[in-house]
């Protein structure tokens, strides 16, 4: 839950933020009374801080969309110019993006706020899945710049035994060796740019850290498999600040869909290991999903890491003056 990575640093053929994908249909199924869920009003904001006065400020802002398991209405917007509204083509992420010229203030600040309504999600639970297209398959087994495929130090991991040819068991199986092999550990420098190599060597790191290697080992044993990106809620606050991000992962099969894991919350919460194999709590906003994201309009910076905090440029290079501030209350 850090800025690392931001710089550095919504599924499939058709928008899995869309509420029209297979990733949304097999991962919830609408109208299950059983689910557990969570209703709350989420702020999201930043100052943009010390900008150079008449300089050109472009910013964009990630857009959390409904899909089978959560509802997202705009209450209100506060941007200090007009905002155009886009989609990525990869994954199908919205945002907003503005510019305007940086006041004599040096400060730029700007706030959005949604009511959300989340459920739980148990994609075991799922029977009635979709096959992925070819495109999918393609893409959800493909490299990213820091999660490899068939790389030999994240192989190294689990070759000293057989893995089970079931795709759930080989998929749990992965999951226990992550567990197993990292950390939930932010109190040294590295952690959060979801970097496999890094994580195999150092042993410990963020959420980013844990589901990047679960990413690689499943894509590297043909599971395909995503990021997703959102913000946690306390379980025992009812209102307040939000510190950052949390992120999951997902994998697919072909008899129950996409399946979350959550495998750094389990690693902190080791009674709820169990659980995190298969399911979310409702606990969270989904705002992105994948890796190496070209923004609409396209920023002159590079591909994002992931996003999920506001990014700017100013004069066409990336600008990280910036404090945010999220918040959340419940409905």
């Amino acid at each position: 839950m850090t800025r690392s990575g931001r710089l550095i640093p919504l599924v499939l053929a058709v928008s899995f933020l869309a509420a029209a994908t297979s990733f949304a249909d097999d991962s919830a199924e609408a109208g299950d009374a059983k689910k557990r869920g969570r209703s709350f009003r989420f702020e999201y904001g930043a100052t943009l801080q010390k900008l150079p006065a008449g300089k050109e400020v472009r910013v964009w802002l990630p857009v959390p969309t409904s899909n089978d398991y959560q509802r997202i209405t705009e209450v209100s917007r506060s941007l200090p110019a007009t905002a155009d509204e886009g989609k990525e083509m990869k994954f199908g992420n919205r945002m907003l993006h503005f510019q305007t010229p940086a006041p004599a203030s040096g400060e730029v600040t700007f706030q959005m706020v949604w009511d959300v309504e989340r459920k739980e999600v148990n994609g075991l639970a799922q029977t009635t899945a979709k096959s992925l297209s070819e495109a999918d398959q393609k893409k959800f087994l493909a490299a990213d710049r820091r999660v490899p495929v068939n790389d030999p130090k994240p192989l190294a991991l689990v070759s000293a035994a057989p893995l089970p040819g079931d795709r759930i068991q080989l998929a749990r199986a992965l999951y226990d060796k992550v567990d197993d092999h990292v950390k939930y550990d932010k109190s040294k420098p590295g952690y959060g740019n979801g970097d496999v190599l890094w994580v195999c060597d150092s042993r410990f790191g963020n959420c980013t850290d844990f589901h990047s290697l679960f990413i690689s080992l499943a894509r590297s044993k043909g599971v395909p498999a995503l990021f997703a990106i959102g913000f946690p809620l306390p379980t025992d606050k009812t209102e307040g600040e939000i510190a950052g991000y949390h992120c999951w992962a997902f994998f697919h099969e072909q008899s129950h869909g996409w399946v979350p894991v959550d495998i750094s919350e389990a690693d902190k919460n080791p009674s709820m290991k169990e659980y995190y194999f298969g399911n979310l709590t409702p606990d969270r906003v989904t705002f992105t999903i994948g890796r190496d994201l070209d923004l609409v309009p396209k920023q002159q910076g590079e591909p994002l890491n992931f996003f999920v905090y506001p990014y700017a440029e100013v004069d066409g290079r990336p600008y990280t003056e910036m404090r945010e501030k999220f918040r959340f209350k419940d409905r």
